[in-house]
């Protein structure tokens, strides 16, 4: 009897070695959501889906299920991100992505949008070349949203003003605060943060990296977004924290070079 064969577009989310040459990969899809699908062979130089099994390939791939398991079949790749695979920082930061999608995605839920979001934003990295940590924040935020953890940030939860002069995050209710309204123990966001965070929480998906930040402005958002994120998902993850340690190795050693 043939067996079912399923024709999908894909981008691996991680691989993990097995046996002499396999892989079995976490591959996010939008129609079968997060699968697991092994890549026999994988690892052999004369293999036709080595390309495809790497970390952030994005392929069409055809899987024939086999005893429960998905096999990938054939593949070929679509975008290896290459502007992103080339730097250090900016892979450990897709790394990171690929490690947040991982956390909140699940096997048979279509994540047409959750996969869009991880396509554009490795895009805008490597392609577009956007700041990192713009990027960063607004990816974090704009999957807690879609995955029903979307902060309210109309206005404050309290007295309802629109544009607090001084808003407070309030993380682990996810609401808006002024500081008079009970902002106590709460992240500072100044007025700039808190109108891209309702560009990227609000707006439309197309636009997402559609705006510019002051350094300040920056840092506020970047800080409200991860904290956001570990409150949410009550974890932390290796990934982020090796992404946070090259982009501080890197910069030390740009003040050091600028010095002298």
């Amino acid at each position: 009897m043939a067996r079912e064969r399923t024709v999908v577009q894909g981008i691996v989310l991680r691989g993990v070695d097995t046996k002499e040459s396999d892989r079995i990969l976490t591959v996010l899809t939008a129609q079968m959501g997060k699968v697991a699908v092994v890549a026999k062979g994988a690892r052999s130089r004369r293999s036709r889906v080595t390309a495809a099994a790497q970390l952030l390939a994005y392929s069409d791939m055809v899987l024939t299920e086999s005893h429960g398991w998905q096999i990938l079949s054939e593949a070929s790749t679509i975008s290896l991100f290459d502007g992103v695979r080339q730097d250090v920082v900016l892979l450990s930061l897709g790394s990171y992505f690929a490690d947040l999608t991982e956390s909140v995605t699940f096997e048979g839920t279509e994540s047409g949008e959750i996969l869009s979001l991880l396509l554009n934003a490795l895009y805008a990295l490597g392609t577009l070349q956007k700041p990192p940590e713009l990027v960063r924040a607004a990816f974090e935020l704009r999957l807690m949203s879609l995955v029903g953890f979307a902060p309210l940030l109309d206005g404050c939860v309290v007295c309802g003003e629109a544009d607090p002069a001084e808003p407070v995050l309030d993380i682990r209710g996810g609401v808006l605060r002024c500081r008079r309204c009970g902002g106590e123990g709460g992240l500072s966001l100044t007025p700039g943060a808190l109108a891209a965070m309702r560009h990227v929480v609000y707006g439309d998906a197309k636009r997402l990296y559609s705006f510019t930040l002051s350094p300040e402005d920056q840092k506020r958002m970047s800080l409200a977004a991860e904290a956001y994120v570990r409150a949410m998902l009550e974890r932390d993850f290796r990934t982020l924290d090796f992404y946070k340690s090259l982009r501080g190795t890197i910069s030390t050693a740009e003040s050091v070079k600028n010095k002298n």
